[in-house]
């Protein structure tokens, strides 16, 4: 058969068929415009035919894909709706999964770990719809760096019993130069009511106390919602945190360094007189109310770490085992037991290089003696008063001691 015949029986065949394809859809003119209208109609039934096959549910993952900065607490988040969830899977970039949970309902998904700063996060999701037709959803982010995000290092810890004198001190490691929004996501309330003022002693300390010590028995809810919060130009917060502590007996000890005593009281009753020894005429102690910050059964103490020093450079004393030491400041100050001095010098003078001395034993076994007692019946936030030293009242920012400050210019440190 020609070319020619074949075409003209082509044709016919076609023709036969009701005329449905007798021109391309190249083809010009009235019966190209008809057979245009036939691919609109084919057109529509393809869709609707797909539409039948395409699930009904939409999964929406959070961040957005190849989002950066974002972070460790809420970003990552799966939801749905028209459908429920049957599997989410969360990796790190180098295969690692990261457990999370679907809620009860099917219609969420969460991590149950935090997230790691400056980490790339893949999350694959697929859905149902009630008709059983999958949908499936993936993204990819990275979390904050480092570089770009900070984080305050608070004192006292969660679920402590701390002294009425203990503030809330918070040291960010970046310095934080939009001091209002930070301070603004940091909230300190107490259940005795007293009201709670934060003072900026510099661009990465903040700390937060009432007016006169805390009410003893009270606690205090310390709050943190520091997450995407812009401490300075691109360096994000990422805390987010609820921390409670109780505060404990009301226990302030006062220390007279010229009559060489100590009163210690409770609730507003001295329980116990104990001899001390202050600072030499040569190496006063500082005055002033000061907070026990730490506490140490034994430590080292060597005079060249504060200043101490002799012609060689060493340490004017270094004695690796004192007793019974707790902390009064940064620069060096404790009380503490003392085993080397005689015991004759405890209320009679004053040889130490700035500490409080308690006649105590070498090892601190002894729990007889007055340095034991006193640590024995002391906590962390317990106030010590000093008086009649005969130096300047210790600065406010050196160690926990910010009640040297009156509260209208604690007041007046407030960034909001």
């Amino acid at each position: 058969m020609t070319d020619g015949k074949r075409r003209k029986g082509l044709v016919a065949a076609s023709a036969l068929l009701g005329g449905v394809l007798v021109l391309s859809a190249c083809s010009s003119g009235d019966a190209g415009a008809s057979g245009g209208g036939d691919d609109k109609t084919s057109q529509a039934q393809v869709d609707e035919a797909a539409a039948k096959e395409t699930s009904e549910a939409q999964i929406k993952i959070t961040p957005k894909d190849g989002s950066t900065n974002a972070s460790i607490n809420n970003s990552a988040a799966v939801t749905v709706s028209k459908g429920t969830l049957t599997e989410v899977k969360m990796t790190t970039s180098d295969g690692t999964e990261v457990s999370g949970e679907i809620s009860a309902d099917k219609t969420s998904w969460k991590p149950t770990t935090q997230l790691e700063r400056a980490t790339k996060y893949k999350l694959t999701a697929t859905a149902q719809d009630s008709k059983g037709r999958a949908a499936h959803e993936n993204a990819s982010f990275t979390t904050v760096s480092p570089a770009n995000s900070f984080i305050g290092t608070f004192t006292p810890d969660d679920g402590t019993t701390v002294g009425v004198g203990m503030p809330v001190s918070i040291n960010f490691d970046k310095a934080i130069t939009n001091k209002a929004a930070v301070q603004k996501g940091i909230t300190v309330s107490t259940t005795s009511g007293q009201e709670v003022a934060c003072h900026w002693f510099n661009a990465n300390r903040m700390d937060c106390r009432p007016e006169n010590y805390w009410q003893e028995n009270s606690t205090v809810t310390l709050k943190l919602a520091l997450d995407g919060v812009e401490g300075a130009e691109g360096v994000y917060g990422v805390q987010q945190k609820t921390v409670t502590f109780k505060i404990g007996r009301n226990q302030v000890s006062y220390v007279d360094a010229q009559t060489k005593q100590m009163k210690v009281t409770r609730n507003g009753q001295v329980i116990r007189t104990i001899p001390i020894s202050a600072g030499s005429p040569e190496n006063k102690t500082y005055e002033g109310q000061m907070v026990i910050s730490e506490k140490f059964k034994e430590t080292r103490m060597n005079g060249a770490t504060v200043g101490f020093t002799d012609d060689d450079g060493k340490g004017e004393y270094d004695i690796a085992d004192v007793p019974h030491a707790m902390r009064l400041s940064t620069s060096g100050t404790f009380i503490h037991g003392n085993y080397w001095g005689a015991k004759s010098i405890f209320g009679s003078v004053n040889t130490s290089h700035g500490c409080v001395g308690l006649a105590d034993a070498k090892g601190a076994g002894d729990p007889n003696t007055p340095g034991a007692w006193f640590y024995d019946n002391s906590i962390v936030g317990d106030v010590v008063v000093v008086q009649n030293t005969g130096d300047k009242t210790i600065a406010p920012d050196n160690g926990l001691n910010g009640w040297n400050m009156d509260w209208a210019q604690w007041k007046a440190g407030s960034a909001v």
